[in-house]
């Protein structure tokens, strides 16, 4: 008989400044962001070689994103699977905004 994982949870951390996917409890991988004004600037996002092809990076960004959505803040993409998954799916091009040289600056500044 085989026993059914248990489904992936997503929880956002404010202390770490990211959002985390649990897969039975472990850590599978996570999305980090800056906040600035009005704006969650994601531009890392990392799921662990041992999850790897389960499709848990897009629930992790899907997640993330409705988040972000809920809140009423905007999402910028730096980080690259971010910019891909979000040119996959139109249903968060209003509350997308363009990466620009200033908040590249402003994320290479370290700037809270």
């Amino acid at each position: 008989m085989t026993q059914n994982a248990a489904a992936p949870v997503v929880e956002r951390i404010d202390a770490r400044h990211r959002y985390a996917i649990r897969v039975d409890g472990a850590t599978a991988g996570f999305t980090v962001y800056r906040d600035l004004d009005g704006q969650r600037v994601f531009y890392h996002t990392e799921i662990d070689d041992a999850y790897a092809g389960q499709g848990l990076a897009s629930i992790l960004v899907t997640e993330a994103l409705n988040d972000v959505r809920g809140s009423g803040r905007r999402v910028v993409p730096v980080c690259p699977y971010v910019a891909k998954y979000l040119k996959k799916h139109d249903e968060f091009a209003d509350v997308t905004d363009p990466v620009t040289p200033e908040i590249l600056q402003w994320l290479k500044d370290g700037r809270p």
